[in-house]
């Protein structure tokens, strides 16, 4: 693994939590909406990561143990799913959103949990950026090193 290939994992770490935060900010920012089925509620979304690995080069140059000591280069997004968790019923038969038996429905968005999880992602965005930051310092100084 070279360290340019540093720019290429920390880069999709940062595309990955950026997909991260925005699922977060629409959680966040449907919580409060209601209806009066439960098929038309919105329910929060969060999104699957997963690791890519660097494909073997199959010439026999490869460690002993490539299978289980392979190097990961990057994460990908593997898709957005829906949090099947029970929705909120409040009774509120005033609601202009209320169904026949009053009740309206709410989001399983736990606003404390998202903004736990904006935290995380914030600050592994900020981490992939200092890894950037460092493999740019790492490759100047190699530059210098010739004068």
């Amino acid at each position: 693994m070279s360290l340019a290939s540093v720019f290429n994992i920390a880069g999709t770490g940062m595309s990955a939590q950026s997909t991260r935060l925005n699922t977060i900010s629409s959680n966040i920012a449907n919580a409060n909406t209601v209806s009066s089925s439960v098929d038309q509620t919105y329910r929060a979304r969060h999104p699957v990561f997963a690791t890519m690995f660097q494909q073997s080069m199959g010439d026999g140059s490869g460690s002993l143990f490539a299978e289980r000591d392979q190097a990961g280069s990057g994460v990908q997004v593997l898709g957005i799913v829906e949090d099947q968790s029970d929705l909120v019923p409040r009774y509120e038969p005033n609601h202009p959103a209320a169904d026949e038996g009053g009740y309206v429905y709410y989001p399983n968005v736990n606003v404390v949990e998202e903004m736990a999880d904006m935290i995380s992602a914030s600050r592994a965005f900020q981490t992939n950026v200092e890894m950037m930051n460092t493999a740019k310092q790492m490759l100047q100084r190699v530059l210098t090193l010739g004068q």
